[in-house]
């Protein structure tokens, strides 16, 4: 992006050092709405509002009043793809040096922003007033750089899972993420720029500074230019990660000859910050000073902090600020020096995208009549960089890269998501049953499995848009994409957070989306859900015909055989691939015969011989067999013992599993064949919703609001989760307030080996709650 570098409609390379097109680091500028800008000492921070248009997957029941074809009247509903404007938040960040040319690739692509303004934060905003003036044509309007800051924290805290981390020197992986708290506040932000700025943040609102220190970054700037002639921050940085603290400063053991034990201190502890070059005659290498340096203000300002919080009863405390930086000893030392001097009680906790606080506040300032928080928005893996190595030795490439630009995108989710309110304990619930951030072993196999899967899954995305010239050219730059995001994962496996099954899968939809694949299973799911109902009533009535004991028996095993047809298991696929005629019997021979390898069935049919309960909540998993010839029948079941049932499905697609759009086709089609579930949804006891999701797994604190809302009203007493990505990889380990049923059948040799079993083992799982 250097101020020679190309600029135009082409979207050529902006700097030959960048390997990026330009219109991939602007994307979707054309459709930009509103900006705003935090520019710092070196850094600018550039964020916009736009639009995007891409295809989803509509299915409608058949109109057969006008003419039909003999296969259209063989087809339970026809599928259709419509474009569909979405809205997306860009965050940009580059070096100052490159603002110039930024700007005039920006202005060479505004066609449709809604603004005149600019709204804009940071010290340089006033430096750059001007400039950004004269190049946009838009007026500058100043916001408080506290005031966005806060902001910023409060947006990523909230629609950003895995967003904060706690950093661990030495330990592997060296990042551990943290769960998205319901309730973020009260908490300390502490902001380390050229000096540090303390504040207390009590609720959306309401903030105080309460504290702070000229003793900050521009600190080690200023004095490391003195002390060693480097001019550059990042360079101060590297001289630090190579340096020897303790050639310059005086230690404990220096003075006492060991550890100070009556005083309760280690030998190593730093007694006096510089304290050698006093008394000894040498030279002290630029490397050294720097680390002395570093370790100094980290010390300084990780006690700073830890008195202000433990004056106002706060545990959890924030940092961030160009001082940060994601630098591997500065978090050490902050980390450090918080918990020495806390003993432990407070915690140093520093963000993925601290970067970008200023420029979403000042974004969410221009954008109050939106009233963007009354939605939830979510990051969007397919055009966000990700957390970049924190080693200045390792990807050096990448390193100076992310230095150059980096980038966040989020997409505004139809729905308002929350915490499923049966959850015991909101605040320590982890959706995900394996963290491949802490697993090696267990992430070089999802990794390469994912990999493996790739070519197939750009098969599936061609052939499910068979009339698309350009199905082939999309496919091969979403199996790109998706590759080049495995490779960054197999080196930077934090690079979003905790790397887990559920983000690979997410990571995967996301690229397929962005290449205009939204439903690459849908004629799959068609085809399989037309053949599970010619079944349905021959089911029901081998199901009526059994005694009490021996249909509840067969209904589970009806569950259980239908959640082998999962399209998103190998050996499933390469089944359902040669077998056509593979069907729901052949299913029931495949599985685990008793006891099972999580087997609390006998459990499950004690309880049934009790009350019945008052509502039932199920998450369904796949389209065809699974949801029609096993849910169904236990859904009957449940309501002709007087349980109410809430059905929920995706919102959105994702391999096979069914949507909730789907799903109210396939039960009106149901009802007309059954009167229990015609007469339960007339009398609403039958209630179809959608989860807010479009993932094969299922995250409990991100569900739609009025799914929510709906479990409360109607007392919701029993939750069932079914599938291998909704209760194996996910909600294994969830604890609720009420009774559950976690079941699935295990259709991969790898995991069914690392939980005891072999493939096709089954989980049966019901659990009360804890006392």
């Amino acid at each position: 992006m250097a101020a020679s570098g190309g600029r135009g409609k082409s979207g050529a390379s902006m700097d030959k050092s960048i390997t990026l097109p330009a219109d991939e680091i602007f994307r979707n500028l054309e459709n930009a709405k509103r900006f705003a800008i935090d520019i710092g000492g070196s850094l600018t921070k550039l964020a916009y509002y736009s639009t995007v248009q891409h295809r989803v997957a509509k299915v409608k029941s058949f109109d057969h009043t006008g003419k039909v074809t003999d296969a259209d009247q063989a087809l339970l509903y026809e599928i259709s793809e419509q474009e569909e404007i979405t809205a997306r938040l860009h965050f940009i960040k580059f070096e100052n040096a490159y603002i110039g040319t930024c700007l005039d690739f920006v202005k060479d692509h505004l066609v449709n922003t809604e603004t005149k303004v600019i709204k804009a934060t940071g010290g340089g905003a006033y430096k750059f007033k001007d400039l950004i003036e004269k190049k946009l044509g838009l007026k500058v309007d100043k916001e408080d750089e506290m005031t966005c800051l806060i902001k910023g924290c409060n947006f990523v805290l909230k629609n950003i899972p895995h967003e904060a981390f706690v950093y661990v020197k030495h330990a592997d992986p060296e990042f551990r993420f943290q769960t998205t708290h319901p309730n973020i506040f009260p908490y300390l932000l502490v902001n380390i720029g050229s000096g540090v700025s303390i504040v207390k943040v009590e609720t959306e609102d309401k903030f105080e500074r309460i504290g702070g220190s000229s003793i900050g970054g521009g600190t080690f700037w200023g004095l490391g230019a003195l002390l060693t002639k480097t001019k550059k921050f990042d360079e101060l940085l590297q001289l630090a990660a190579k340096g020897q603290h303790t050639n310059v400063d005086m230690l404990v053991k220096d003075i006492y000859g060991g550890a100070c034990q009556i005083l309760g201190l280690t030998g190593n502890l730093i007694a006096s910050s510089f304290g050698k070059s006093a008394t000894v005659d040498k030279e002290f290498s630029k490397e050294d000073m720097a680390k002395s340096l570093l370790h100094m203000i980290s010390n300084d300002i990780g006690q700073l902090a830890c008195l202000y919080a433990k004056q106002h009863n706060l545990s959890q405390v924030y940092f961030g600020g160009f001082f940060i930086r994601g630098h591997p000893v500065t978090m050490h030392t902050i980390t450090y020096s918080i918990n020495f001097f806390s003993k432990g009680e407070v915690q140093a906790l520093f963000l993925r995208h601290e970067g970008y606080l200023g420029a979403i506040g000042a974004f969410l300032k221009g954008a109050e009549e939106d009233n963007p928080n009354l939605y939830s928005w979510g990051e969007n893996y397919a055009g966000s960089s990700g957390l970049m190595s924190t080693s200045p030795d390792v990807f050096p490439l990448q390193r100076s890269r992310s230095g150059t630009f980096d980038m966040l995108e989020m997409d505004r989710l139809e729905r308002q998501l929350v915490n499923l309110p049966l959850l015991f304990d909101p605040s320590s619930y982890v959706p995900d049953t394996m963290d491949l951030t802490e697993d090696a072993m267990a992430r070089e196999y999802w990794l390469t499995c994912f990999e493996d899967a790739l070519e197939g899954v750009a098969k599936r995305a061609v052939a499910s848009q068979p009339d698309a010239k350009d199905a082939v050219d999309r496919a091969e730059k979403f199996q790109q994409k998706y590759w080049n995001k495995l490779q960054t994962l197999r080196h930077q496996p934090f690079a979003y957070g905790s790397l887990t099954v559920r983000s690979l899968l997410d990571t995967r939809e996301h690229c397929l989306n962005e290449f205009n694949f939204p439903d690459p299973y849908s004629k799959v799911k068609q085809k399989e859900n037309d053949i599970a109902l010619k079944y349905y009533q021959k089911i029901i009535r081998s199901l009526d015909t059994l005694g009490w004991e021996e249909k509840q028996f067969a209904l589970v095993k009806g569950l259980l055989a239908g959640n082998v047809f999962d399209w998103g298991a190998k050996a499933v696929s390469e089944v359902l691939e040669s077998d056509p005629e593979f069907g729901f019997e052949e299913a029931k021979k495949k599985l685990q015969v008793r006891p099972w390898l999580v087997d609390t069935y006998s459990a499950w049919i004690e309880r049934l011989k009790g009350p019945p309960h008052k509502c039932a909540l199920i998450f369904v998993d796949n389209s065809g067999i699974d949801i029609i010839l096993g849910i169904f029948p236990f859904v009957r079941e449940l309501l002709s013992r007087g349980t109410e049932v809430i059905l929920a499905c995706n919102s959105g697609p994702a391999l096979n599993d069914v949507t909730y759009n789907e799903s109210l086709i396939v039960t009106e089609r149901i009802a007309d064949m059954d009167t229990i579930i015609q007469s339960a949804l007339q009398d609403e006891r039958l209630i179809l919703v959608q989860t807010g999701s479009s993932s094969p797994c299922l995250d409990l604190s991100r569900l739609d609001k009025s799914l929510a809302m709906l479990v409360k009203e109607r007392r919701t007493d029993l939750v069932i989760i079914e599938g291998m990505g909704r209760a194996i990889h996910t909600n294994y380990y969830a604890v609720l307030q009420c009774e559950s049923l976690k079941l699935a059948v295990i259709k991969n040799s790898w995991l069914a080996e690392r939980l005891g079993g072999k493939i096709f083992s089954v989980v049966f799982k019901y659990e009360t709650p804890p006392k």
